[in-house]
């Protein structure tokens, strides 16, 4: 690890104390014959053994080693803040602090959020350890702003003046309320099924319960709760029905005050473009995908049918 501000003298005794180069006297002087070319600052990684001058040229074209972040669709930030802990970039606690406090960077599609909850894209990252942790969320909002403008969450257009040269795309939100709804009903879809295609009947059931202002119901919303809790044990049990959050959709009506994981394309466009069914409600059917319902009567079959296969398995 090469830190900013290290003289060319330190970089030849780390990378000899490394064992990647032999003398620290020729690679000193063979970087005074090339004055033109700075060392870069940075992580890097040598498998094999390589000669003084691929090392110094390395360094001078910043050829830094970078870990991979997964981001799978419907991880929370404290899933996204484990995974980047385990690429060996910080520590989690260090990435949840960004995540619950660095807001600013979604003020325009999200203000007042109290987290970047829904808004780190789930995608595969590439990282160094130079970068920082608000450098990382940034990165993974960008990526969301990127997605919303492919699918018509947020139009991208070009800012650019006549005659002048393109600038970077700027995005129309067109309604902070209404990106931000959408995001948070994604972020429960996303947690109730992977199955793509029964996503926009997911969606459905949701806006066709909040219309009849009916309780959402939706067991991940718990879970969400007793995690910014510190609560949640792995496991949901029947009194777990009654945790005292606003989060949870069961004894608070409407949506949850935020997202409560981090939708992927998919589930952003069930959320944006739900079926038009008359569905009130849907369960499992021990096959990986959902039974839906009209009444309470057909979802309470719907139920047993459940239980029965799920004993039998």
């Amino acid at each position: 690890m090469l830190h900013p501000g290290y003289s060319t003298r330190r970089i030849a005794s780390e990378l000899k104390s490394s064992g990647i180069i032999r003398s620290e006297r020729a690679f000193i002087l063979w970087h005074y014959l090339h004055r033109g070319r700075s060392l870069k600052a940075g992580e890097y990684r040598f498998d094999e053994s390589r000669n003084l001058i691929d090392v110094h040229n390395r360094l001078a074209r910043g050829d830094v080693y970078f870990r991979t972040v997964v981001v799978p669709e419907g991880f929370t930030m404290f899933d996204i803040a484990r995974a980047v802990e385990a690429a060996g970039l910080g520590s989690a606690e260090d990435f949840l602090k960004v995540a619950q406090s660095d807001t600013a960077l979604i003020a325009d599609l999200a203000p007042g959020a109290p987290s970047l909850e829904g808004y780190l894209f789930p995608d595969t990252y590439q990282f160094s350890r130079m970068m920082t942790m608000h450098d990382m969320a940034a990165a993974m909002v960008k990526q969301f702003r990127q997605v919303a403008g492919q699918i018509g969450l947020a139009q991208p257009y070009p800012s650019e003046k006549p005659g002048g040269k393109p600038q970077m795309l700027a995005y129309l939100i067109p309604d902070p309320s209404l990106v931000n709804r959408t995001v948070i009903m994604a972020s429960i879809v996303e947690k109730e099924t992977s199955v793509g295609e029964e996503r926009p009947l997911v969606a459905s059931v949701y806006y066709n319960r909040l219309e009849k202002k009916i309780a959402l119901d939706a067991d991940p919303s718990i879970i969400y709760a007793e995690l910014l809790a510190g609560t949640y044990t792995g496991a949901l049990h029947h009194d777990d029905m009654h945790f005292n959050s606003p989060y949870n959709t069961y004894t608070h009506a409407g949506l949850p005050p935020g997202p409560i994981a981090n939708p992927g394309k998919s589930a952003l466009e069930a959320a944006m473009h739900p079926a038009q069914s008359d569905y009130y409600y849907f369960v499992a059917d021990a096959q990986g995908h959902h039974r839906f319902a009209r009444t309470i009567e057909e979802h309470n079959t719907n139920v047993a049918a459940y239980r029965r296969a799920m004993r039998g398995k």
